[in-house]
C-alpha cells in the first residue's frame, strides 16, 4: 500500500490541476460575446494561480486570453463604448501567464494609452504594463521606445519619456535615432516636430497594417493643426487690416494673404466660417486644434 501512495498523490494533483484548468477556461469564455463585469470575467484573477493549474500550457492560455483581451477592446470600440474596465487586469493577467509575449505589451499598452475613443485613456495602466515588460524583457529596447511614446504623448511627462528613450539606447541592438530622440527631448519637448518624428519611427519600423495607419493618422493631425493655425494667423491679420471678417478663401487671396485655396493632406479645401474661424471639412482623428475650438 506504501508503494500506491506516491500514484495516488499524483493522480489527485492531476484532478486538482485539471480542475483550476476547468475554471480557468470557463472564466475566460465568459467573456464572450458581452460586456462582462470583472467579478464575471476574472474568476480567477491571479495569473499566477492560473499558471500553476494550467499543466504546463500557460502559453496556450495566455494566448487565449490575450485573444478574448483584443476582442473585449474591439467589440467595445466599434459600440463606442467609453469604459473598459476589463483591459487592463485581462492584460495583466495574459502577461503573468506567458511575460514573454511582446505583443501584449505593445499593442495592449496602445489600447489602454490612446485618449479616448480612439482608446481606452488609461495612460497609467499602460505604461505600467510596459514596465512590467521590461523587467521581464530588458534586452527588448522597442519595449523602451513604447513606454517614452505614452510617456510624451498620453502623459506629457517629457522627463520620463526622455529617461526611457536614453535607457532604450543603451540595450544591445537598439537603433541609433533612440539616443537623438532622448537628446531632442531634453529642448524640444512638446514641439509638433519632434512628434513627428516620433511618428514617422513608429511607422517606419512595423509591420504592421493597423499601426500603421494609426500612425499615418497622427502625422496628417499635426500637419492639419500647423496648417490651422497658421490659417488662422492670417484670417486674423486680415480682420487687424480691413476691421472686418473675411468673406471667404477669396478675401485673403485679394488682399495677397493667401494664393490659394487651402486644402489638407487628404487634398480637401479647409473651411472657413462665417465667424473667421478654420476648421477642416470632415473630422480628422486627433486634430487637437478641432478638439479646443470644440471644448
Amino acid at each position: 500500500m506504501k508503494r500506491l501512495r506516491p500514484i495516488v498523490w499524483q493522480f489527485l494533483l492531476l484532478a486538482i490541476c485539471l480542475a483550476g484548468a476547468t475554471l480557468a477556461l470557463r472564466s475566460v469564455d465568459r467573456v464572450r460575446g458581452r460586456q462582462a463585469t470583472l467579478q464575471d470575467v476574472l474568476y480567477i484573477r491571479s495569473g499566477k494561480t492560473l499558471k500553476r493549474a494550467s499543466l504546463g500550457y500557460s502559453g496556450l492560455l495566455a494566448d487565449i486570453y490575450w485573444t478574448r483581451a483584443v476582442q473585449y477592446f474591439g467589440s467595445g470600440h466599434v459600440r463606442h463604448e467609453t469604459r473598459f474596465d476589463l483591459l487592463y487586469p485581462l492584460l495583466d493577467i495574459t502577461t503573468d501567464l506567458d511575460p514573454h509575449l511582446i505583443v501584449a505589451y505593445e499593442f495592449g499598452s496602445i489600447f489602454l494609452s490612446q485618449a479616448k475613443p480612439a482608446g481606452a485613456g488609461q495612460p497609467e495602466q499602460a505604461a505600467a504594463l510596459v514596465e512590467k515588460g521590461i523587467r521581464e524583457n530588458p534586452k527588448y529596447w522597442r519595449l523602451y521606445f513604447t513606454l517614452g511614446y505614452i510617456h510624451y504623448f498620453d502623459r506629457k511627462d517629457y522627463k520620463a519619456a526622455a529617461m526611457a528613450f536614453q535607457k532604450g539606447s543603451e540595450v544591445p541592438g537598439a537603433q541609433p535615432w533612440m539616443r537623438s530622440m532622448a537628446a531632442s527631448m531634453a529642448v524640444h519637448a512638446g514641439e509638433p516636430e519632434l512628434a513627428a518624428a516620433i511618428w514617422r519611427h513608429i511607422y517606419e519600423s512595423t509591420e504592421d497594417e493597423g499601426i500603421r495607419q494609426n500612425a499615418v493618422q497622427h502625422l496628417q493631425a499635426l500637419q492639419i493643426d500647423q496648417e490651422i493655425a497658421e490659417l488662422q494667423r492670417r484670417v486674423d491679420l486680415y480682420r487687424q487690416k480691413t476691421g472686418q471678417a473675411p468673406y471667404g478663401w477669396q478675401s485673403l487671396i485679394q488682399a495677397g494673404l493667401l494664393r490659394g485655396v487651402p486644402r489638407d493632406p487628404t487634398n480637401k479645401p479647409y473651411i472657413l466660417d462665417t465667424q473667421g474661424k478654420v476648421r477642416t471639412k470632415d473630422p480628422v482623428p486627433f486634430v487637437t486644434q478641432a478638439r479646443d475650438r470644440k471644448e
